[in-house]
């Protein structure tokens, strides 16, 4: 598991995918949201905007990254 510190509020989405290096581009991350390649605390979620807060865990490709 994955754990990233996010330093405000939240962090979105696709933010937080190219920042655990999951994917290499923004681009990529926009891609992956609107295939349903994401899960949000157990549920797939297609938002790219998405607010990531502390304490969610996010799931993609086999990795889960919790939010601390």
């Amino acid at each position: 598991m994955i754990e990233f510190k996010v330093t405000g509020e939240y962090i979105p989405m696709i933010q937080l995918l190219k920042a655990t290096n999951l994917v290499s581009t923004g681009g990529e991350a926009q891609i992956v949201v609107d295939e349903g390649e994401v899960k949000h605390n157990g549920e797939v979620d297609y938002r790219k905007r998405l607010k990531v807060k502390k304490g969610d865990i996010v799931e993609f490709r086999g990795n889960k990254i919790k939010v601390i």
